[in-house]
């Protein structure tokens, strides 16, 4: 009989309503695995980590799920780890731990769309899912996976895609694809502040500036179409990179690589010649996690490089 070890961090999955009609992450993880698992089939060893709504982590939080993780995979008699995991911020939790995974062994996270006590739930459903996927030979070294709704998904370019939906992510390529370089030496970045900031039509340089005020070590930038801004932010990025501060480019648009190929004085290609670093398939939230991770690393060589490449979804 396989083990599975679940680590829970919260989420609408451990979530129940209120009398007023608010959810709150407050299930624990033995009762819900009470509903989850097959007994006969795997034996789960359960760890409580977090008990947060994702739209709260930090990346210290981040680090210690990361960390929860790598403690199970400690134990050679685990087939595969389970993160239960809010939606909101599933993406970027799960990117960190792919970048750092060196195991062939599965990691699968999984949440739900509806609360643990609601009527018609997708917890259990994702979660017996989740366990599957955990326990399937086929699915070692595929490297960090969600599966949701019925559906697996690469962790590299994978997105929320709608908030009600019961299949709410979307992915670059199936998890049959797997493309990844080598993993990353690990490097916790809870002390690292990485920004995003949106671009929009008019948009000036005051949130550029205020991000660096408040001591930022680098900077994404969610762009216009296939990576665009205008003068006065290539201006704050020149800036920017000169003074040691590495900017990211992602794009507002779901879907569709990004290439520096306007000009103009604002587009992607004044960006690069700015110095900006481009993620090619990443959206902005895994864009930053990439960023904050290479940032962690001080024997990193080539920042452009690597960033250039690991942003790079690949068919």
């Amino acid at each position: 009989m396989p083990t599975v070890a679940v680590v829970t961090t919260g989420g609408t999955i451990a979530s129940r309503r209120d009398e007023d009609g608010v959810s709150r992450p407050v299930v624990a993880g033995p009762d819900l695995l009470a509903t989850g698992a097959d007994p006969a089939a795997t034996e789960v060893h359960v760890t409580d980590v977090l008990s947060k709504d994702s739209s709260c982590l930090t990346f210290a939080d981040m680090d210690r799920v990361r960390a929860a993780i790598t403690a199970e995979l400690s134990n050679p008699d685990i087939a595969g780890v389970v993160v239960l995991h809010g939606t909101d911020t599933m993406e970027e939790t799960a990117f960190l731990v792919d970048l750092h995974h060196a195991d062939r062994r599965p990691v699968v996270f999984t949440g739900a769309q509806r609360t643990f006590d609601h009527p018609e739930s997708d917890a259990q459903a994702n979660l017996s899912s989740a366990i599957a996927a955990a326990t399937d030979p086929a699915m070692r070294g595929r490297g960090v996976l969600i599966s949701f709704g019925g559906v697996l998904h690469s962790v590299p370019g994978v997105r929320k895609a709608d908030t009600t939906a019961l299949d709410a992510f979307r992915s670059v390529h199936s998890p049959t694809h797997r493309h990844r370089a080598e993993p990353l030496p690990w490097r916790p970045i809870s002390g690292l502040r990485v920004d995003v900031v949106a671009v929009y039509p008019g948009a000036d340089r005051v949130q550029l500036d205020a991000c660096r005020s408040a001591g930022a070590h680098g900077l994404v930038l969610e762009a216009l179409g296939s990576g665009n801004a205008n003068p006065v932010i290539v201006e704050a990025v020149r800036e920017s990179v000169a003074a040691g501060v590495p900017v990211a480019v992602s794009t507002r648009v779901p879907r569709g690589s990004i290439f520096p190929t306007y000009g103009g004085g604002g587009g992607g290609y004044d960006l690069a010649a700015a110095g900006a670093l481009f993620s090619t398939d990443l959206r902005a939230g895994q864009a930053r996690i990439l960023l904050a991770a290479l940032l962690a690393d001080p024997d990193l060589d080539d920042l452009e490089k690597e960033f250039d490449r690991r942003s790079r979804i690949e068919p």
